[in-house]
């Protein structure tokens, strides 16, 4: 069987060698936490997930601190019981990525997006936005949807692959569904 150029591409990142990402990440650390990059480090996953090499889609590497979240002890003055210093974060770090990226490029709305590399204390991801506004994604019949207004800041409210993922709307069985939301679940729907 005779495999295409794209099943290559997948191949090669299902194990990466250190080589493959280890110098760019390098680079990638010194720079910026969002950056808009020329063209998709994956071409296969990004092309999986809608993106073309057109006007109107842009691609941004985001750079992410991994472990939990954390706030300063305070001294005194305060109850014992609410001296949290780590808190756990229920959102995903791909949808923090995504959410990041639709605030910094404010006009575009985030498509989807993926992985490309982690260290041992970053993660990095690149985010596929479109511009609603352009008249080729107006004439696209595959990205057109994305123009409508019911899907404004779409990171921010949870409706991109990785924001239904984190809120538990994936299906699970029959009788499983966080709906309407995970705050009406007393956040135990995960």
């Amino acid at each position: 069987m005779v495999k295409g150029f794209y099943a290559y591409i997948k191949d090669l990142w299902k194990n990466p060698t250190r080589e493959l990402v280890h110098e760019r990440m390098i680079q990638w650390r010194a720079g910026n936490s969002i950056v808009k990059v020329d063209k998709p480090l994956r071409l296969d996953k990004a092309r999986a997930l809608g993106y073309k090499a057109k006007k109107g889609i842009i691609v941004a590497r985001v750079r992410l601190i991994r472990g939990g979240r954390t706030r300063p002890k305070h001294t005194h003055g305060r109850k014992s019981g609410k001296q949290h210093v780590r808190k756990t974060l229920k959102m995903n770090a791909r949808w923090v990525a995504e959410q990041r990226a639709g605030r910094y490029f404010n006009n575009l709305e985030v498509l989807n997006s993926y992985q490309i590399g982690k260290d041992g204390k970053y993660y990095f991801f690149e985010v596929i936005l479109v511009d609603p506004q352009m008249p080729e994604m107006k004439s696209d019949k595959e990205l057109n949807w994305i123009i409508s207004s019911k899907h404004t800041k779409r990171a921010q409210r949870g409706l991109t692959s990785a924001g239904r993922k984190s809120r538990g709307l994936r299906n699970r069985g029959p009788n499983f569904k966080v709906r309407p939301s995970m705050r009406a679940w007393n956040r135990s729907g995960k």
